[in-house]
């Protein structure tokens, strides 16, 4: 943690080195010992402290100054750091205005100039103030603080990417806490930038104003450049069969990258709890299961890169994936592990609210802005059910919307009793979205019931969707084979009565889990006929690496 502040402002050059002297002699072992030569010069350097979060114990001042005195300075410093302690310096004949300043300007204390010796006239009394100051003192938070509003669709991105990159940050509603005196003194502090929400500020004092997660990556040192240009084995996404094929890769041997555009775990990552992973019998978030992943792939040296992937190519027995910041990585072994993304829900008002109360996926960042209101989750799968559980600890009701008449067909029945058990959970079968409603935010949602084909408009602050999911492989059209949903065709299903795909040139069938090109593997979600589970895509990840060292074997 940084060191709290002493802070001293005097025009005179040769009092303020002085003074500068004497408190780092005594208290620099613990605070950190600043000086300014003008009131106006201290009040802007407050206002950057506070945008840094740093902590200030000491205000001291001399009295007699050009164009703001002392007292004036200390009560304006006041303001942007009230519990700081203040103290005048000041001659003999400013006495009474000292005194004045302790009974009607809240200054704790005066010195009176010379100080000598210090050890009688101004270490005990300023004991006694930073004493004083550090009973009540309680250290600010130290990592990256976010300030936006809830219904900002970027602010939502921006806190669901530091939260699922498992980047500490401190979010602060600028709305919500209005009325928040240190909220305000730090938007006094930003001025005319606070009006370009959402704002980052970095400990080290940068921010970004209206940022985006790419910038904040590169700021916060998640790696967006490869190291080197090429690798044995390139993975693209990094949910559990991406970090399962990284870990197994990786502890064999291969120089292996994983390319990941939001945050290792994928959807995966995004679960509240997964209750059913094998060795887990108290269950795991799946935030938790991504990191204890990360970990383990960075431990056998895996490099992880915040990139996005745009396209591939094969140039003989080199496979090369180009970034969407232009730079190329070629790999003898590419692996598609890209999983799947939530399909949209396509009805009136769906995309002008979408990070504004509608959101898709489990929303973990928002549990807990839900307290108290009503919740609505559309789908029936297992991802549904968990996120129903993990709003249901917050919100006052949690309402699932299926179009089925039950959830047995689509979700395990562990979640089903779970959800059964929990009163402040409601299910609407024959339910479906026909509209949504809000200005700036969502606060109404049209519910037609498909039995009676009746439309009812129900309040809702928040409704978190999951309604299947497709692939993202449109990157790869023209060089992999997909179905006609866009998931990646591997192994047995390129055969067709026999016959190798089109441009196949080896001599044996494809492997399980290669595509029509060979040394190009796709695992997990990605994968044409692959099971949705957890534990199935880790499999995938982790079988694949056999197939890749046969491949490489003959490379």
């Amino acid at each position: 943690m940084p060191k709290p502040i002493l802070l001293s402002v005097d025009d005179d050059s040769d009092v303020l080195r002085a003074i500068e002297r004497d408190l780092r002699s005594q208290y620099g072992a613990d605070y950190r010992v600043i000086g300014s030569d003008s009131p106006e010069g201290a009040l802007d350097l407050l206002k950057q402290l506070k945008v840094r979060n740093d902590s200030v114990a000491l205000l001291l001042a001399d009295q007699r100054m050009p164009r703001m005195d002392g007292v004036e300075f200390l009560q304006q410093a006041m303001e942007i750091f009230p519990t700081a302690k203040r103290a005048l310096l000041t001659a003999y004949a400013d006495t009474n205005a000292a005194i004045s300043a302790i009974n009607h300007a809240s200054i704790n204390y005066f010195f009176l100039k010379p100080w000598d010796p210090p050890t009688e006239l101004l270490y005990p009394q300023l004991d006694d103030l930073l004493d004083d100051w550090q009973a009540s003192f309680r250290p600010p938070f130290q990592g990256i603080r976010l300030l936006g509003t809830r219904w900002s669709p970027r602010s939502y991105e921006l806190r669901d990417f530091l939260a699922r990159n498992h980047v500490p940050y401190q979010w602060i509603d600028v709305e919500a806490s209005a009325n928040d005196p240190e909220t305000r003194r730090l938007m006094d502090a930003l001025g005319p930038e606070a009006a370009n929400l959402p704002v980052v500020l970095f400990p080290d004092g940068t921010r970004l104003l209206e940022g985006i997660p790419a910038d904040v990556a590169q700021k916060v040192g998640l790696r967006t450049r490869a190291q080197t240009s090429f690798y044995d084995l390139a993975i693209v996404g990094g949910g559990p069969a991406g970090l399962a094929a990284a870990v197994y890769g990786a502890s064999e041997g291969l120089h292996t990258v994983m390319i990941e555009r939001e945050a290792p775990g994928g959807q995966a990552g995004m679960s509240s709890r997964i209750e059913n992973y094998l060795g887990f019998p108290t269950g795991l978030s799946g935030a938790d299961l991504a990191r204890r992943a990360v970990v383990q792939a960075q431990r056998f040296g895996v490099e992880i890169l915040s990139q996005e992937a745009v396209a591939a190519r094969a140039e003989g027995p080199y496979r090369i994936i180009k970034l969407a910041d232009g730079n190329e990585i070629s790999c003898h072994a590419l692996m598609i592990a890209t999983g799947v993304q939530w399909r949209r829900l396509a009805v009136p008002g769906i995309d002008r609210l979408q990070g504004a109360g509608i959101y898709y996926g489990g929303g973990a960042t928002e549990a807990l802005s839900c307290k108290g209101e009503i919740v609505y989750v559309v789908g029936g799968a297992n991802s549904a059910g968990q996120a129903a559980m993990n709003f249901a600890r917050y919100a006052e009701r949690v309402v699932i919307l299926v179009r089925r008449e039950s959830l047995s067909s689509t979700m395990s029945q562990y979640l089903i009793d779970q959800i059964k058990e929990t009163p402040n959970i409601q299910l609407w079968t024959h339910a479906a979205v026909a509209e949504v409603h809000g200005e700036t935010h969502l606060e109404e949602i049209s519910v037609l019931c498909t039995d009676t084909n009746k439309i009812e408009r129900v309040p809702g602050s928040a409704m978190f969707i999951f309604i299947g999911a497709l692939p993202r492989t449109d990157w790869l059209a023209g060089l992999v084979e997909r179905d006609e949903r866009g998931f990646l065709l591997t192994g047995p299903d390129l055969l067709r009565d026999g016959q190798h795909p089109k441009g196949w040139a080896l001599d044996r069938d494809p492997f399980l889990l290669e595509t029509n090109v060979p040394g190009i593997f796709a695992v997990g979600d990605v994968r044409h006929g692959s099971i949705k589970r957890v534990a199935s895509g880790v499999g995938e990840g982790s079988v694949a690496v056999q197939f890749i060292h046969q491949y490489l074997s003959k490379v």
